[in-house]
């Protein structure tokens, strides 16, 4: 019992480094599983959801719809952890109480999204506002920061350029996620008939997901060296996947609700992946195939 007690606490990663660098394998050798495998199986069960084609124990079942979107988190989450410091933590902790505060005025209010409510149960919540609510809302602006250090290169240092290409980015990444998250019945605009709007979505949506990306790409600068971004996402291949499974599973709900629109956004984002190199054979194909 001590010989196996021994060789646990041998296989168990005992610096930062090491721990980092376990996930960073784990990640990597299961690309292809995390990024295609698991926005393809979300997307036919959230659609067959939504159709009434599952039983209700599984039918926009929260325990999956959470378990799947910390999956397809991950790579994100693993590619930044080494940047991660104090200052890092203090600002994606203020972005995470931001999300929450900008959601409960908005359930409450109205502002500045325009009325909705929840129409899917997406696990606990305080107040009427999921718990798991930073784990949608922090990697799209994440995503968007990071792809456009990417496609911008040295005009990333304009300090003009750089906030404002980001907000719009972010803005995109919503033109192809709410529609579809209508469609599903995920949240309701109820001022807002199906055919109103933009695809279901009302426009006073945008102009406050123009305040709330402003507010993340500053908070992210000011909790971030860019520089450093930059070099981690040259070596690690995978820090970019969670928009890879953003593309396929947004993509593909806006397409089969007829979200033609969206669907075409998605696509501009999986071009900017492939103009990166993101969309790579490492990916695309599976370890177990290599």
């Amino acid at each position: 019992m001590a010989d196996t007690a021994s060789t646990v606490s041998e296989r168990l990663p005992s610096t930062r480094s090491e721990m980092e660098a376990r996930l960073d394998r784990l990640i990597r050798d299961n690309r292809f599983t995390i990024s295609v495998v698991f926005p393809l199986v979300g997307g036919v069960l959230l659609v067959a959801s939504r159709l009434g084609l599952l039983p209700p124990p599984l039918a926009f079942n929260a325990f999956l719809i959470l378990l799947g979107t910390a999956v397809m988190r991950s790579p994100l989450v693993v590619g930044t952890l080494p940047l991660f410091d104090r200052r890092a933590v203090a600002g994606v902790s203020g972005l995470a109480l931001y999300a929450y505060a900008i959601e409960y005025t908005g359930v409450k209010t109205g502002w500045p999204y325009g009325e909705f409510h929840y129409g899917v149960d997406l696990g606990p919540t305080v107040e009427g506002i999921p718990l798991g609510l930073p784990i949608f809302f922090l990697p799209l602006v994440m995503n968007s920061y990071l792809l456009c250090l990417l496609l911008l290169g040295e005009r990333a240092e304009n300090a003009l350029v750089r906030p404002l290409t980001v907000v719009l980015a972010v803005l995109a990444m919503d033109v192809v996620l709410d529609p579809g998250a209508v469609a599903l019945g995920f949240w309701v605009y109820p001022g807002v008939s199906p055919d109103g709007g933009f695809y279901g979505v009302p426009l006073t949506n945008y102009a406050g997901w123009v305040l709330s990306a402003t507010v993340a790409v500053v908070t992210l600068d000011w909790a971030f060296d860019r520089h450093a971004l930059l070099a981690r996402l040259s070596r690690c291949e995978f820090m970019l996947d969670d928009l890879v499974s953003f593309v396929i599973l947004w993509g593909s709900v806006n397409l089969v609700f007829g979200n033609y629109v969206p669907a075409a956004v998605a696509v501009l984002f999986g071009v900017g992946l492939l103009r990166t190199d993101r969309f790579n054979a490492g990916l695309l194909r599976p370890s177990w195939l290599r």
